[in-house]
């Protein structure tokens, strides 16, 4: 039970930074915006890339001029982090 536990929690954040990665990919391209792939895209990532670009574009290296967006990269981060921290307490509350 809880190898399948960890086993889901693995696949769900694996899927959020694939998700993440074919978003930032598919910037690169002009598609269309009414794609419904995008769209679909946009609301299962737009959650966890909008708060975080709202708080780079308050903070110092953020505001109007910032040619890149980090927020991606940033979203990768803390979705590892939060992956390895459910991973640990799973794993410490049957052990």
């Amino acid at each position: 039970m809880n190898s399948i536990l960890i086993q889901a929690i693995d696949w769900f954040f694996q899927l959020l930074n694939i998700l993440i990665l074919i978003r930032v990919l598919l910037s690169w391209f002009p598609i269309s915006p009414n794609n419904p792939f995008l769209t679909l895209l946009y609301q299962l990532t737009e959650p966890i890339l909008g708060p975080i670009r709202y708080l780079l574009e308050k903070s110092i290296f953020g505001g109007k001029g910032m040619m890149l967006d980090f927020s991606p990269l940033i979203a990768m981060l803390v979705l590892q982090a939060i992956r390895s921290m459910l991973i640990f307490l799973v794993a410490s509350l049957v052990f």
